[in-house]
C-alpha cells in the first residue's frame, strides 16, 4: 500500500555535501530523512521557490523527454529501505499503461516537483523508518 506523502523540508548545508530532505505523510505524522548530494537539493530548492533555471537542468530534461515520447508522469514513489538505502520509482502513462523506472529518491523528487507530481511512500517505508 502506498500512501501520499510531501516534502516537508529541506535542509542545505553548503559546507557540506550531504544535504536533507524531509518526507512527511500528508494525512499522518510520520515522516523520515533522506540525504541527497548538493545539486539536488540545490535544484529542488529552485523549484520550490519558482526559480526557473534559463536553460534545462538534468531533471528539466528528464521531464521534456518523457512528454516528448508522449508520457506523462503520473507520480513519484519512495519504495524501497535497504542498508540505510533508499529506493523510488517513477510512474509513468504511457499508451494507457504505467511504466515504472527506477531512480534515486533524490532524483525522482526533483523531478516531480519541476512537473508538480506527487509523492506517495509505500507503507513499509514508513514503518521501517519509524523503528
Amino acid at each position: 500500500m502506498e500512501l501520499e506523502a510531501e516534502l516537508s523540508r529541506i535542509v542545505i548545508d553548503e559546507q557540506s555535501d550531504q544535504q536533507i530532505i524531509v518526507i512527511k505523510e500528508k494525512n499522518g505524522n510520520r515522516s523520515f530523512p533522506i540525504v541527497i548530494g548538493i545539486v539536488e537539493i540545490l535544484a529542488i530548492d529552485r523549484r520550490l521557490k519558482g526559480i526557473k533555471p534559463p536553460r534545462p537542468m538534468t531533471h528539466d530534461l528528464l521531464g521534456d523527454v518523457i512528454e516528448g515520447l508522449g508520457a506523462k508522469t503520473e507520480k513519484i514513489v519512495i519504495s524501497g529501505l535497504r542498508q540505510h538505502t533508499f529506493f523510488a520509482k517513477i510512474h509513468l502513462r504511457l499508451n494507457g499503461r504505467t511504466v515504472e523506472i527506477d531512480s534515486r529518491p533524490s532524483d525522482a523528487i526533483a523531478l516531480g516537483v519541476a512537473r508538480q507530481v506527487p509523492i506517495y511512500v509505500a507503507e513499509q517505508v514508513f514503518d521501517l523508518t519509524s523503528q
